[in-house]
């Protein structure tokens, strides 16, 4: 759906934060080398910067389009940073230090397709961090038992402890006691979230406002399939469908 002119660079930023997401995440490779690794992305950001020719194949197209579209560096830095945590922290105390991640993890990607599109406006860009920081968290509860094979867990450990849900219970997969409860709350919270985002799908006019809305379609229907069967994160992951697609497509354009 995106605009002609507009497609090398998203492919650009795309690349970079693919490569970057599966250094943290793929494979068997020691934490150590993982870090070495975006530790040399961050050198080709700042040869990028000092306008020197980056070295690593896959920013030789980034800088084309930085340089082109006048592109901020400090989102490519804070998506680093967020990869990063990824490889050293795996609980998190509270949903501020959630929020955090989202705000380094799914804030940047959105605030560098404004600045492609054009748009500076601040308005624009708090609706834009609510959407991002929704579909990061969408995504967290989607992927509960995924993560938690990478030893991960998402959900804010005082919630679980509110809610007497333990690790073992999600290792088992046991959806008992206050687990709907508490699945319940994170969803109300991703869905209130992504509401006061919403706006901007409609600001935006075009090819772009057209995604914009598909993508919140979507971020409510996966919230609608977890409220429905908040267990099924462990036997029924969650996806959207042709036929949800469709419905999207046909609700964006209306």
């Amino acid at each position: 759906m995106l605009p002609k002119r507009l497609r090398r660079p998203v492919e650009a930023i795309y690349r970079f934060a693919r490569s970057a997401d599966d250094i943290a995440d793929e494979g068997d490779v020691p934490a150590e080398a993982r870090l070495t690794q975006l530790a040399a992305y961050h050198s080709e950001l700042d040869r990028i910067e000092r306008g020197e020719t980056p070295t690593d194949p896959v920013f030789g197209p980034l800088a084309a389009e930085i340089r082109a579209h006048a592109i901020p560096m400090a989102p490519f830095r804070d998506l680093l940073s967020a990869f990063a945590q990824d490889v050293e922290k795996t609980r998190y105390a509270n949903f501020g230090e959630v929020m955090d991640y989202c705000r380094r993890s799914a804030n940047p990607v959105g605030r560098l397709m404004l600045h492609l599109y054009g748009d500076r406006d601040a308005r624009h860009l708090a609706y834009s961090d609510a959407i991002c920081s929704s579909l990061q968290l969408i995504n967290f509860l989607q992927d509960i038992a995924i993560d938690y094979r990478k030893d991960r867990i998402y959900l804010p450990q005082d919630e679980l402890t509110a809610h007497h849900v333990s690790e073992t219970q999600i290792a088992a997969g046991d959806t008992r006691g206050l687990w709907h409860t508490m699945m319940h709350r994170q969803i109300e919270r991703a869905r209130k979230l992504l509401q006061a985002g919403a706006p901007l799908g409609r600001q935006l006019k075009g090819r772009v406002g057209l995604e914009l809305r598909v993508t919140i379609r979507g971020g409510e229907t996966i919230l609608r399939k977890l409220h429905t069967d908040p267990g099924c994160v462990f036997h029924d992951r969650p996806v959207l469908t042709k036929k949800d697609w469709l419905f999207m497509l046909a609700r964006g354009i209306y």
